[in-house]
């Protein structure tokens, strides 16, 4: 598939929203990275995930609470990925980049890689959102139909009911699979990665045996193969599924488009902003713990928006770019709580269970 080329206009919407948010900014006087509040949000969330760790390995829960222990492990896990990678790996966790290189290296100690996920996520996804062919977010064959121009497969018909436990796979998926077919490949979906330098290489391996040491290995010697087993399940597949049902309600529900470029030229319709809008939903934004946890991902419009912008900041630029869209006649996408936003993702993907 050829690589698509957004609409030009004399008046771009892009530019009149980032004139906007630079002049909010200038008002305050803040910096559009992270703060105090963001940093103690992340070593309260980086310490209790080294203090359950250590415990579920070293002091040997009874089951009844070894079980919790590794869905709170899960949920750990997922709240490090929204809160400290996902701003660090777009460079707004921090002003200073080694502080943003640090964070973004904490998904290698949990079994992913940060340069296989800068390519798939902040090249691939956020330019070309929801784009079937290109986006692989929305590549999820042959379990799931994401969009009505993938092949339609019988299993599809039900893919509504058991979708929770295709999610749940994510994790362990990608540490133990996608990775390695995008290493080897050179390539995520139809795109080829980025040359790969020899640091590059080096931090790959180091870091995929840390992770096989210290989730595999050592549980096994303390534990048992059996127990570890059982534990590495509970907490990979609950996090696999925390860390997609986040990512799905903000693309995938009913009200999200998926444009295809023009078969001869390779435009697209819409400029790149206007796109991002219509293809991105927000959900439960008044709900301030799930905030807390997603690391402001309930706020997509505003990520897909304003990437290098750390999460702290989309309460109060969401104003700003409502009323943006509200003069532009652009639809604002948003679910007002968590229920309704799952709903019609369950929906969306009941209307593509059919051929």
């Amino acid at each position: 598939m050829n690589i698509p080329k957004f609409a030009g206009v004399q008046h771009p919407f892009h530019l009149e929203l980032k004139k906007r948010i630079a002049a909010y900014f200038k008002e305050v006087g803040k910096s559009t990275t992270g703060n105090f509040s963001l940093y103690f949000k992340a070593i309260i969330i980086v310490v209790s995930f080294i203090a359950v760790y250590v415990h579920l390995i070293f002091f040997t829960p009874p089951t009844w609470l070894a079980i919790p222990e590794c869905l709170l492990l899960g949920a750990l896990t997922a709240a490090i990925g929204f809160n400290v990678m996902h701003d660090a790996a777009h460079g707004s966790f921090s002003k200073y980049k080694w502080v943003n290189t640090l964070g973004g290296i904490s998904i290698n100690f949990l079994g992913a890689n940060v340069f296989m996920w800068k390519t798939k996520h902040n090249v691939i996804h956020h330019a070309y959102t929801n784009i079937s062919g290109l986006d692989d977010d929305i590549e999820a064959r042959p379990l799931l139909r994401l969009c009505e121009t993938q092949k339609y497969y019988k299993l599809h018909k039900y893919q509504h009911l058991y979708f929770w436990m295709a999610y749940s796979l994510l994790y362990i998926w990608w540490v133990f699979v996608t990775d390695y077919k995008k290493y080897f490949t050179g390539k995520i979906g139809s795109l080829p990665i980025k040359e790969m330098k020899w640091t590059d290489h080096l931090s790959f391996w180091s870091f995929k045996l840390i992770h096989a040491f210290l989730f595999i290995g050592l549980p096994i010697y303390w534990l048992g193969f059996t127990p570890w087993l059982v534990g590495f399940l509970v907490y990979g597949l609950f996090a696999g599924f925390v860390l997609s049902i986040v990512f799905q309600l903000a693309h995938t529900v009913e009200d999200t488009h998926f444009p295809q470029p023009n078969a001869v030229t390779g435009n697209m319709e819409d400029e790149w902003a206007i796109h991002q809008i219509k293809t991105t939903a927000n959900f439960a934004t008044k709900n301030k713990a799930l905030s807390w946890f997603v690391g402001g991902l309930n706020f997509q419009i505003e990520h897909h928006l304003f990437p290098k912008i750390s999460h702290i900041h989309y309460p109060a630029i969401s104003k700003i770019i409502k009323k943006a869209c509200q003069e532009y006649g652009v639809k604002y996408i948003e679910y007002a709580k968590i229920r309704y936003a799952v709903a019609s993702h369950v929906h969306y993907l009941k209307s593509l269970a059919k051929p």
